[in-house]
């Protein structure tokens, strides 16, 4: 009988790059407020890039609306600084205390841009899914040749694989449909 860690461990990588995917949509601005956007963001912190997260409270009071106090108010600049010349596209705006970022309702022109990078992400991670596929069939294609799974046992295994990646393709047009929903809506 064929050892089927293969595909568990496929099926693992498939769902990094699910996570993947998911994290990348996090970011994605669609007009309300949503504190993931920063994530990517460094901050200048004494010396190290740190994460915004990491050196205040964010929170979104209002839905379009970001609220960033940071910990130690001389890192009020810092922050200003980082989210400017960020690609986040949002002027921020510093009260002494606080530091606000109003996002503004997307254009319809904007809106169908970001529906396009929605979709350009989508196909990225469905090539990822299939360049895990045929990462996985030339290990099993190796496998057979050094005798260490039966013919059959590989026609099985590429059976269930290629089932797999089918499986997680339609989750990354699920993930897509549901974004571009999202951004689209007004």
């Amino acid at each position: 009988m064929a050892n089927y860690q293969e595909i568990e461990d496929t099926k693992a990588r498939m769902n990094k790059a699910l996570d993947n995917l998911e994290s990348e949509y996090n970011t994605i601005r669609v007009g309300r407020a949503n504190p993931h956007v920063l994530d990517r963001i460094m901050v200048d912190y004494y010396g190290t890039p740190t994460p915004i997260q990491q050196i205040g409270n964010v929170s979104v009071p209002e839905p379009r609306m970001i609220v960033i106090q940071p910990w130690e108010s001389n890192m009020l600049k810092a922050v200003e600084k980082a989210i400017q010349v960020s690609d986040l596209g949002i002027h921020p705006n510093n009260d002494g205390k606080v530091i606000r970022l109003v996002f503004p309702e997307l254009t319809e022109e904007k809106r169908k841009e970001t529906s396009k990078d929605v979709k350009k992400r989508g196909e990225g991670a469905k090539v990822a899914l299939r360049n895990i596929r045929r990462d996985t069939m030339e290990l099993l294609k190796k496998e057979k040749k050094d005798s260490i799974i039966t013919e059959d046992d590989q026609k099985n295994l590429e059976e269930k694989l290629q089932k797999l990646t089918d499986d997680y393709i339609k989750k990354v047009d699920q993930m897509v449909e549901a974004k571009t929903k999202e951004v689209m809506a007004v």
